[in-house]
């Protein structure tokens, strides 16, 4: 008998196909998204780090430099491309892409991964990002619901992300979401002769159960 593996080892091997049927909500299989000033309509499709096509994640890697670059590059961690775009072909990555056709390059999207952290299972929201065609429609509060949903169907014990301090409008977004600083996230420390040193970073997280 072939021995049956942990909950997060096993959905992360499963077909992309299989895990959509499993996990997204029955609502979702390609859900269609118009936005409320433009009206255009977009679909958001689902995929993992290997069924991406180099486009798309291109694509996706240019909004994260129009929109973060600047961010990154002022805080400790600093601005890596390579760094960043090695990070996006991460094995048990997902995504979900904000696309006005199949053909079109995504102009906003989401990536998390089911993982642990500190030894819980979660789910790691690590990027989302929008062009300014997608902003201001509510298409932000509907992908976070959509990850927090699949989250709740694998039975994760809460959803993660990191935010950066600086960016205070994407704090307040998480805040209003239900997210609060996690037990994880890192401390202020007290250097000898009385130097703070305060994280430029704080980890957020929501509990699913």
């Amino acid at each position: 008998m072939t021995p049956q593996l942990p909950l997060i080892e096993g959905i992360n091997a499963l077909p992309l196909s299989t895990f959509a049927s499993l996990y997204l909500p029955d609502n979702h299989r390609c859900s269609s998204y118009t936005h409320p000033q433009s009206s255009t309509t977009y679909k958001i499709y689902l995929h993992t780090s290997n069924t991406i096509s180099s486009a798309d994640l291109s694509s996706c890697f240019n909004l994260i430099a129009t929109t973060s670059a600047s961010t990154y590059t002022a805080s400790s961690k600093g601005w890596h491309p390579r760094r960043k775009q090695k990070e996006m072909r991460l094995p048990d990555l997902r995504y979900f892409l904000v696309k006005r056709t199949p053909d079109s390059p995504p102009e906003g999207f989401l990536s998390f991964m089911l993982t642990y952290e500190d030894g819980k299972e979660v789910l790691y929201v690590y990027e989302i990002h929008f062009a300014e065609t997608l902003r201001r429609g509510g298409l932000g509060k509907r992908l976070m619901g959509l990850v927090e949903e699949v989250g709740r169907k694998v039975g994760v014990e809460k959803a993660m992300l990191t935010v950066f301090v600086a960016n205070e409008d994407a704090r307040n977004f998480y805040e209003k979401l239900g997210y609060d600083v996690d037990a994880f996230s890192p401390e202020e420390r007290t250097l000898r002769g009385g130097i703070v040193i305060v994280p430029d970073y704080v980890i957020l997280s929501k509990g699913l159960g």
